[in-house]
């Protein structure tokens, strides 16, 4: 809000200061200062409300609040003519003042010996007159240029007495509005007058170095609008709107919102402006704005004048479904409440309200007002008149010197009142006191400056008459402002409610209600309350709540749905931070919030579960008997160790054939019984591995096969051996490859691979280990290889006995004979590299359990090579053809 800058271009406060403070006296002076005013603005209208009393303190109000229309052409000094049309509400709180003065000077412990007396005058909404009335109550004047201070009057209620207007106030309550007090303020300021409002809760009054001056009973709007942000944290509108009065009410509140709310996730998707000015091309503009946004929750800061004019436009368009979160300024409008029209828009607000309190004896006291009883009351007079639609014809005379004549004339041909009219029954704006809000405020000010009084005109004691004791006493004939301001600054004192009050700098502690507007049975709105604000709690029965929905289910409004737990919030460009996309947490990470900004990775050993909202213990994985991978190596193995133990029965059973004979049996059944171990040291790598079966393993693995490898070595060399020896002078060859070198050269070759396993096993053996580096919600338990050579030792002699074996049995395959052995040896030998060859690779890229798997693959196939090449052709011919089954057949060329 502008505070009039022009004002202060007429004659600025520090001008205005120095005339002040440089006068002869103080009443010569605002003489002055009045008449500067008065050449500007006119005068307000003479009427005041005023009791006598030894210490007088002033009040102003907006008891009237129709101006009359005033074109300024810029030709000639403004001037503006006094207002119309008595505001109930105002008059009231007016009221409310003189009750409070009468209980006080009932009370013999508060200021004992003093009488308290009060001189009320009307601003008219209007700043320039609140100023030009202000000065004229410190100055002790009427508020009139063609009257100096010093006129004598009539000593009457209503109309200033001697006493009354000739005494300066030392002490202001008023005015209503946060523009009159500053302009009052800053007039008053250089005389350190004290100025207590009612109602102006601008936050810029707060600051007591521009306004040392000013107490107010209102909370700063500061905290309304912290209160209002905590309700959208609390209830998660995070997609707001916004209506507020282009002025500083409205940006200040929106101001401290938004401080309020930041880092909270609430954002406004529109911040529209009214101004009472313009407020019918406003309200469509806001309307439309309101239809067209997908917000569903619309924060009001703004007079309900100009909410009004939005809300009958909403209705003309049927927006029927926003939540409207309304400022203390028309959440209790009675105006709104009773508008049929605007009910079902308007039902559901919310809103913070001024505090409400009881006043006992307040209500016996405005309904036993009378004029007979205030025969000089000219406010009474006419509301009376206005309210009964009579004229109090026996003080015709009098009001007529009063009112203007068309006013006159007016009341003239208004019947008689009879005498029988009271306001025992009536039921309006004035007699309404179920929720004394603004009142309640008046009367905390009036209760203020009775205590500040009462510890000013205090004296340590009185029956003392030392110099030092009298003088800190002050008569009530002679206060200083002054005094009295630094004795509001320490005020602490309890109300009649049994509150506790005091001055925060120019504030007290912030309280509000929390109101809910709800739909009656009539159709209109009645004011429900439903919680409190005390300083930073916030008190909500969110159960008595009727929202815009007509449930008691709180309305949404978001730009987008909160992000369950499992996701995170991903903003999108361009967009407010309130509008963003969910994105599902990668795998190993989860977020255990709604609306998280970040996927937080879980710990080592620990992985995220389906959902990805918590961390779970990885499940060990390993090849196990119960998997399908595991049975199949399982029965595969077990398959191939009965195949050769069938094998080995058969030739058991055809030992004296030449079949058996002639490939040195001896060997073949050393050979089926390694085949055998090998098919069997196979199953040792399936299951949970442990410290024994990690060892184990490797060593059944690596002797298994040397002691295979070995028989086919020696038999290869055996039937080298023999095709030498029937050379000519090589006879002496074969006593080196009898039976009991062949079985002692074996026994030699898998020492070897025995003294390397228990060497490795002793130094470095494999050990069960947790294999982490395969990312998943399964952690592989394996047998991790402590030492590599160890294992490349095993495998290197394997390889390097079926290399030699291959060799010589590739030199053997030609050797003349119906059956040689050679052949099979080599087929079976090249299948064995391969398979082998083939499996370093594929170990090494293997991922967790595959590794073993891919181990005893290995181990199976090239079993089953080794047994299918050299032992089935001779069981064909053992079962199949046994006509080939003789020694000619077999010695055959």
């Amino acid at each position: 809000m502008s505070w009039f800058p022009w004002l202060f271009t007429l004659w600025s406060p520090s001008a205005l200061s120095l005339l002040l403070l440089n006068a002869m006296d103080r009443h010569t002076g605002l003489e002055v200062v009045q008449a500067i005013v008065c050449s500007r603005w006119g005068v307000p209208i003479n009427k005041s409300l005023s009791q006598d009393g030894d210490v007088i303190i002033g009040g102003l109000f907006n008891l009237y609040y129709k101006r009359s229309a005033v074109e300024h052409g810029f030709t000639k000094l403004p001037h503006y003519e006094p207002c119309t049309g008595l505001e109930l509400e105002s008059l009231k709180n007016a009221y409310t003042m003189t009750f409070a003065v009468e209980e006080i000077n009932r009370n013999s412990t508060l200021l004992p010996g003093v009488k308290l007396g009060y001189r009320i005058l009307d601003s008219c909404a209007s700043s320039y007159w609140a100023q030009q009335v202000a000065l004229s109550l410190v100055g002790g004047g009427a508020p009139s240029c063609n009257l100096t201070p010093s006129t004598p009057r009539s000593a009457a209620h209503g109309q200033p007495g001697e006493t009354a207007a000739g005494q300066p106030v030392p002490l202001l309550i008023g005015t209503s509005s946060s523009t009159s007090t500053i302009v009052v303020s800053r007039v008053l300021g250089p005389l350190s007058v004290p100025l207590i409002s009612y109602l102006a809760s601008c936050p810029c009054l707060s600051d007591r170095l521009n306004f040392p001056n000013v107490f107010r009973t209102i909370p700063s709007d500061i905290y309304q609008a912290q209160a209002m942000a905590r309700m959208a944290i609390r209830f998660r509108w995070t997609w707001m709107g916004a209506v507020i009065v282009n002025n500083d009410y409205g940006h200040l509140a929106i101001q401290a919102f938004q401080e309020e709310t930041r880092g909270k996730g609430v954002c406004f998707e529109f911040i529209e402006t009214v101004l009472k000015g313009t407020i019918v091309s406003d309200a469509s503009r806001v309307a439309l704005t309101i239809q067209a946004s997908t917000a569903r929750v619309i924060l009001v800061f703004c007079w309900y004048t100009e909410i009004k004019e939005v809300f009958l436009e909403l209705a003309k368009i049927n927006v029927t479904d926003r939540q409207f979160l309304a400022s203390e300024a028309w959440s209790t409008s009675d105006d709104l409440l009773q508008d049929l029209d605007i009910s079902k828009v308007a039902s559901g607000v919310v809103g913070v309200a001024i505090r409400s309190s009881t006043i006992p004896g307040f209500e016996n006291y405005l309904r036993s007002l009378h004029p007979m009883r205030r025969p000089d009351d000219t406010f009474l007079r006419e509301f009376w008149e206005k309210e009964f639609g009579c004229s109090l014809g026996a003080t015709q005379s009098h009001a007529a010197s009063l009112f203007p004549a068309k006013g006159s004339s007016q009341k003239a041909s208004l019947p008689l009142c009879s005498g029988t009219e009271s306001l025992e029954g009536l039921k309006n704006t004035f007699t309404d006191i179920s929720q004394l809000r603004v009142a309640y405020n008046v009367y905390l000010a009036v209760y203020a400056a009775a205590h500040a009084l009462h510890s000013l005109l205090s004296c340590p004691d009185r029956e003392s008459s030392s110099e030092n004791n009298s003088s800190t006493c002050s008569s009530p004939k002679h206060i200083k402002p002054k005094e009295l301001l630094q004795h509001l600054n320490k005020l602490n004192f309890t109300t009649p409610q049994g509150d506790m009050f005091y001055f925060q700098g120019a504030d007290i502690p912030a309280k509000y209600d929390l109101v809910n507007w709800q739909e009656t049975p009539e159709g209109s709105l009645k004011l429900v309350l439903i919680g409190r604000v005390d300083g930073f709690d916030l008190h909500l029965n969110e159960s008595a709540i009727q929202w815009s929905t007509g449930s008691n289910q709180v309305p949404v409004s978001v730009c987008t749905e909160s992000c369950p737990p499992g996701t995170r919030k991903a903003n999108r460009k361009g967009e407010p931070l309130c509008c963003f996309d969910c994105i599902q947490c990668a795998e190993g990470e989860i977020s255990n919030q709604t609306d998280s900004l970040h996927c937080e990775r879980c710990p080592s050993e620990f992985w995220s579960n389906a959902k990805q909202t918590a961390c779970i213990p990885l499940q060990l994985d390993f090849l196990s008997f119960n998997e399908t991978l595991g049975i199949t190596l399982t029965t595969v193995a077990l398959s191939g160790a009965a195949v050769t133990t069938a094998v080995f029965v058969m030739f058991l059973c055809y030992r004296q054939t030449p079949m058996v004979r002639a490939n040195n049996s001896e060997l073949s059944f050393l050979l089926l019984l390694s085949l055998k171990l090998c098919f069997l040291c196979s199953l040792v790598f399936i299951g949970r591995p442990s410290v024994w079966s990690c060892r184990f393993q490797q060593a059944a693995f690596g002797i298994s096969f040397v002691l295979c490898v070995s028989c086919l070595l020696i038999k290869t060399v055996v039937v080298l051996a023999v095709f030498r020896s029937a050379r000519p002078g090589a006879g002496a060859l074969m006593k080196w490859f009898g039976p009991g070198q062949q079985r002692g050269s074996v026994c030699l070759f898998t020492s070897i691979q025995i003294i390397i396993c228990v060497t490795w096993l002793s130094l470095s053996p494999p050990v069960p280990q947790r294999d982490l580096g395969f990312q998943g919600s399964t952690v592989t338990l394996e047998c991790a290889m402590a030492s590599v050579v160890g294992f490349s030792l095993v495998l290197g002699y394997i390889g390097l006995l079926a290399c030699t074996c291959l060799l010589l049995a590739f030199l053997a395959r030609k050797l003349p004979d119906n059956f040689n052995e050679a052949k099979l040896i080599t087929f079976s030998m090249l299948i064995f590299c391969a398979v082998w060859v083939a499996f370093v690779p594929a170990y090494i890229s293997s991922p967790g359990k595959y590794t073993v798997a891919v181990e005893i693959f290995a181990i199976l196939a090239s079993s089953y090579g080794l047994l299918l090449c050299i032992f089935a052709p001779k069981c064909f011919i053992i079962l199949f053809r046994p006509e080939k089954n003789t020694k000619k057949h077999l010695m055959a060329r």
